[in-house]
């Protein structure tokens, strides 16, 4: 039987009664604290406030384009029914508005952060991401993280001037960190923030430590869990891989719909006029039993997880070595200037040194990180037309 929660009529009147007299308490993030790196820039408006540009200045990325043909989950499928990340980022932006407009917050910035969270994921999903990481660290002893990536994308590789509080949600968002609690950690400055990147670019395991500086911040990435718990039990059962009745219902429920409902419903009830955001801690222990039961018969099913590391791993090996041999050698007509740096360098944002002048590894994991996974196929097939590695793709009719 389907279980959906409502709000207690105590905390459903008072959020009627706050809204009647003008009183819903105020947490949220003003826009007049927004810091940028360049104050002479991006000056706001009343037609476009500070995170209205950020939500612009992201959606407009040549990047966000490629949300539409990157992995959610499920690779090597041809089904326009299996999400992909183009809707995940578009749930994760609609459950933490639906949360943040009840508990008052900024949804600008919500927004702002939600979108912009997966911009520099690569294909393949986080298997893709986990062999980059592998191969960046091998040639330059530093870590790919994709939500990392994503903060690089936005203010180095198209040095858009977000503001700090978007950054820094974007790079705190990791939604494989759940928590009971979440309060924000105050980020001050960007000289502090970049010293954070930097860290969790040399230590993979410090981005464990980032902490958003806003309720925004911590709105999405609870978000970002909710949004994906019910949705890829959703995609597993069209693939054929776990079919829904698999999963036990607990105290969220067994479907997607149950599951955001509930775990909004929570949220709001414990976190509505409190500087945090918060869960009951059965539903805690719930959202957890889930996430653990979606590795077990999803994430780190045999079959998914053996076609991908026998194909997509040695791809991406022999693409980042011939990269970069090409790049270093001058190869002008090599996709990596072709199609990667050439395109950047049209895009007109002034930097602080031409592209080009990057770290040869570091445009190699930038490149990597950019493509669709369509585009990483055809390029490899481009590059290695002997090769007998190959992605065969569950079609419409199998």
């Amino acid at each position: 039987m389907l279980r959906y929660d409502t709000l207690s009529p105590d905390v459903e009147l008072r959020i009627r009664n706050d809204r009647l007299n003008g009183t819903v308490p105020d947490y949220g993030f003003s826009d007049g604290n927004a810091v940028r790196r360049r104050e002479s820039h991006d000056v706001p408006s009343v037609l476009r406030p500070a995170f209205i540009r950020d939500v612009d200045k992201i959606m407009h990325c040549p990047y966000y384009n490629r949300y539409t043909d990157k992995t959610q989950v499920f690779s090597f499928y041809k089904n326009d029914d299996i999400t992909r990340r183009a809707l995940h980022v578009q749930l994760v932006s609609r459950i933490a508005r639906t949360i943040g407009r009840v508990l008052g917050l900024n949804l600008e910035l919500i927004e702002a952060i939600a979108l912009g969270h997966d911009i520099g994921h690569t294909p393949f999903g986080h298997a893709g991401e986990e062999y980059l990481d592998e191969l960046m660290f091998i040639h330059s002893g530093r870590h790919f993280s994709h939500n990392i990536h994503s903060v690089r994308v936005l203010d180095r590789i198209f040095p858009y001037n977000i503001t700090l509080q978007t950054l820094n949600g974007i790079a705190a968002h990791d939604g494989e960190m759940e928590l009971c609690e979440y309060r924000p950690r105050c980020t001050e400055s960007f000289s502090q923030f970049d010293e954070q990147i930097e860290m969790c670019c040399l230590d993979k395991s410090n981005v464990r430590l980032l902490v958003p500086c806003t309720l925004e911040g911590c709105v999405v990435r609870i978000s970002d869990i909710i949004a994906y718990l019910g949705k890829d039990r959703q995609d597993a059962d069209r693939a054929k891989i776990a079919a829904g009745e698999i999963f036990l219902g607990g105290r969220l429920g067994r479907t997607n719909a149950e599951i955001i409902n509930n775990l909004s419903v929570n949220i709001v009830e414990n976190s509505y006029g409190k500087p945090y955001i918060k869960m009951d801690e059965d539903v805690f222990e719930g959202l957890k039993n889930a996430k653990s039961d979606n590795y077990l018969y999803i994430y780190k099913e045999d079959s998914v997880r053996e076609k991908i590391e026998e194909t997509v791993k040695p791809m991406m090996a022999q693409l980042y070595d011939r990269l970069l041999d090409d790049l270093v050698s001058g190869k002008k007509d090599s996709p990596v200037f072709a199609h990667h740096i050439d395109m950047l360098n049209r895009v007109h944002y002034s930097r602080d040194i031409p592209y080009e002048e990057t770290e040869p590894t570091q445009i190699i994991a930038d490149y990597i990180a950019s493509m669709t996974d369509d585009y990483f196929v055809d390029l490899y097939a481009h590059l290695f037309p002997e090769s007998k590695l190959s992605i065969r793709y569950n079609g419409y009719f199998e």
